[in-house]
C-alpha cells in the first residue's frame, strides 16, 4: 500500500518538487517499507522521535525537522539533521549555528513565517525578517545556510483561502530573494503543502511538500 501511495503523489507532484514523508508517530517497519519504494526524505516533528529513529534507520534517509524546536533541543539533532524547517526566532537560528559549528558542519534551514488566521501557528512576519536579514549579527552566522522559508496554511475547507495564505508565502520568498540575494545566495526553497492543500500549494510555487497521512494512512 505505501509503495502504492507514494508512486501514486510522485505522480501529482512535478519535477524539481521535494517529496517528505511525514512519518511522525508512525513505526520503523512503515518508514522502512516507504524507504524500501525508494523514499529518502522524512519528516519528524518531536526531537525524541527523531533521535531515536534516525539511530536504527537507514543512515542516508536525510531527516528533516518540520515542528516547532525548542532551542534548547537543537543539540541532540544537530550531528545529523538534514533539514529545520520550522526556524521561527532569531535565538533558535543563533543556537543552530552554535551547536553547528560545535559538530563542525553546516545546517540547512528555513524560515517558518506564519501566513495562516490560526494564532496557534507558529512563524516570523516579513518585517521581522528583514530587520534581521540587515543586522550584523546575522552576518556572523557562518555554520546555517537558509535555503528557503515554509509556512503551513489555515486548516479550512476554503481553498481560495488556502490559495490566498500560501501565495503570500510565495511572494514573501520571492520579495527575500531579490532584496536579499548578497545574504542569501543558497535561498532556493518554497516549503508549503501537506496531504490535503499540496496540490494547491505546488500551484502556488511549492517546491517541497510535507505529506504523512496520504502516504502512511492516517493510524500508525
Amino acid at each position: 500500500m505505501i509503495e502504492e501511495n507514494l508512486n501514486k503523489i510522485k505522480n501529482d507532484i512535478p519535477e524539481g518538487v521535494t517529496l517528505v514523508a511525514v512519518s511522525k508517530t508512525k513505526p520503523n517497519h512503515l518508514i522502512e517499507e516507504a524507504y524500501a519504494a525508494g523514499q529518502r526524505h522524512f519528516g519528524e516533528n518531536r526531537v525524541q522521535e527523531l533521535e531515536e529513529k534516525h539511530a536504527v534507520l537507514p543512515k542516508d534517509i536525510c531527516w528533516h525537522m518540520i515542528g516547532h524546536l525548542q532551542s534548547k533541543k537543537v543539540k541532540k539533532i544537530a550531528p545529523f539533521v538534514h533539514l529545520i524547517h520550522g526556524v521561527d526566532s532569531f535565538k533558535l537560528l543563533q543556537e543552530i549555528n552554535k551547536q553547528a559549528l560545535k559538530n563542525n558542519r553546516t545546517i540547512d534551514c528555513l524560515l517558518q513565517f506564519h501566513i495562516a488566521q490560526e494564532a496557534t501557528k507558529f512563524g516570523f512576519s516579513i518585517e521581522e525578517v528583514q530587520e534581521i536579514l540587515k543586522s550584523s549579527e546575522f552576518l556572523t552566522l557562518n555554520n546555517v545556510r537558509i535555503l528557503g522559508v515554509m509556512g503551513m496554511a489555515t486548516f479550512t475547507e476554503c481553498n481560495e483561502q488556502v490559495h490566498s495564505e500560501f501565495g503570500v508565502l510565495k511572494d514573501y520568498f520571492d520579495e527575500l530573494k531579490a532584496n536579499y540575494s548578497d545574504v542569501l545566495p543558497d535561498f532556493t526553497e518554497v516549503s508549503m503543502g501537506m496531504s490535503g492543500d499540496f496540490k494547491i500549494a505546488i500551484e502556488e510555487g511549492s517546491t517541497m511538500v510535507r505529506v504523512g497521512s496520504s502516504i502512511f494512512g492516517s493510524r500508525g
